[in-house]
């Protein structure tokens, strides 16, 4: 995606120009064969997608040959975040020009400046009553709706503040980058998580390992906690809970269920009154069969770099499109199969009539993921993928791609 560099200050500009000369380092740590930052092409100015009511092949890029190599993959993801971004979230801004932070009894305040303007916004971290500093951490959204193990810190973040839940343009994302900026509310709220890691990075005496923090948030947060661990590289773990579409789900299978009568949320719906995406996306909300790309798309984010994914669903609400949730991950997992990191995502739906509760099913892949990616345990996850829903599974009706042997 092309951006327009007039908006960016000068010292954002000397970052990027910092940032290009240390590629130029990692590139030497690269797998042979693998591409640099900065090689893999931009997306085309204009892309023509032949309407198909089936899921987007992940392994074919927008150009060129289909993915053959994990070689290849880096290109692949760095394309599927610019799809995301251009037609569904808004654009991602590049680190701001100055991040500060201090802290002080359980407040981490963190202070923001770019092109001249600046914010702040403070987060409340709770310690764990075991374990030993520095802890991992779970980012929650407003407050955690699952259950936080006593091994991990829990990080409260009011990403209303961030960007606002109802009313386009406000919130101190948009008092930085502008009411007008084309990133959505899911977007701000995913930038607000990547500058709290620059502040525990800063910041030592909050006793949290900025390595091992993971995301959480249920409903309309549930889906801002896949965004931010799809766009936040240095999220260990998400778990996005009852996000239903744009979430576990896909645009394209809630569109065919609803045809059948299914009341679920769709892209079109989704769109009229809420503030959570892209200033583009009601432009496609009505022909979503000849988008390239679907929200699989966003879980195959996970895998460059390698990360955790757990999704907590609820089969007992139709508003939450079960059956896009369990087909539209599944397609994911798929990808996550193919590059060798199965045990990297899981399912877990179970029906309970307390939207943002928690199935007692759900406990023991929640701990297996937490224990293996933010306490760093040995732990197997790769059979948490189970649901209790009564519809026929059939991947055939919703993918008519396979996922190659990768070299």
């Amino acid at each position: 995606m092309k951006e327009n560099l007039g908006h960016y200050s000068t010292s954002t500009m000397a970052f990027l120009l910092l940032a290009l000369a240390a590629a130029a380092v990692v590139c030497s740590a690269l797998p042979q064969g693998a591409p640099g930052p900065g090689s893999c092409p931009s997306l085309p100015a204009s892309i023509t997608y032949a309407a198909n009511s089936k899921l987007p092949d992940p392994f074919q890029p927008v150009t060129g040959d289909r993915i053959s190599s994990k070689s290849q993959w880096s290109c692949r993801k760095q394309e599927m975040s610019q799809l995301l971004q251009r037609y569904e979230l808004g654009t991602m801004p590049p680190k701001p020009s100055s991040v500060t932070a201090s802290y002080s009894g359980n407040s981490l305040k963190i202070d923001v400046s770019d092109g001249g303007k600046s914010t702040s916004f403070s987060v409340s971290i709770k310690l764990p009553s075991s374990g030993s500093a520095p802890y991992p951490a779970i980012i929650a959204y407003g407050a955690p709706s699952i259950p936080v193990p006593n091994t991990v810190a829990t990080i409260t973040y009011q990403n209303f503040d961030i960007g606002a839940d109802n009313g386009r343009g406000q919130g101190k994302f948009y008092s930085l980058y502008g009411s007008d900026a084309s990133a959505g509310a899911m977007i701000a709220w995913a930038w607000g998580v990547d500058r709290i890691i620059d502040a525990l990075e800063l910041t030592p005496d909050a006793k949290i390992d900025p390595k091992r923090v993971g995301v959480t948030g249920c409903s309309r947060n549930g889906k801002g906690a896949m965004v931010a661990g799809a766009f936040v590289d240095r999220i260990a773990l998400a778990i996005p809970q009852e996000g239903g579409q744009g979430s576990a789900g896909c645009w394209r299978i809630a569109d065919e269920i609803q045809k059948n009568g299914t009341k679920v949320e769709t892209a079109h719906q989704i769109v009229n009154g809420d503030s959570w995406y892209s200033t583009q996306f009601p432009k496609y909300v009505d022909s979503i069969p000849t988008m390239p790309w679907d929200n699989h798309f966003m879980h195959s984010l996970y895998t460059d770099p390698p990360r955790g994914l757990i999704m907590i669903e609820n089969t007992a609400i139709d508003y939450l499109g079960p059956t896009s949730n369990y087909h539209c991950s599944s397609a994911s997992r798929m990808v996550f199969e193919a590059l060798g990191i199965k045990d990297h995502i899981g399912l877990s739906q179970f029906s309970h009539s307390d939207h943002c509760g928690f199935h007692s099913e759900q406990q023991a892949p929640l701990t297996a993921f937490i224990e293996k990616f933010l306490l760093k345990k040995d732990t197997a996850t790769g059979d948490f993928w189970k649901t209790d829903g009564k519809w026929a599974i059939d991947q055939s009706r919703w993918v008519d791609w396979k996922a190659p042997t990768l070299s």
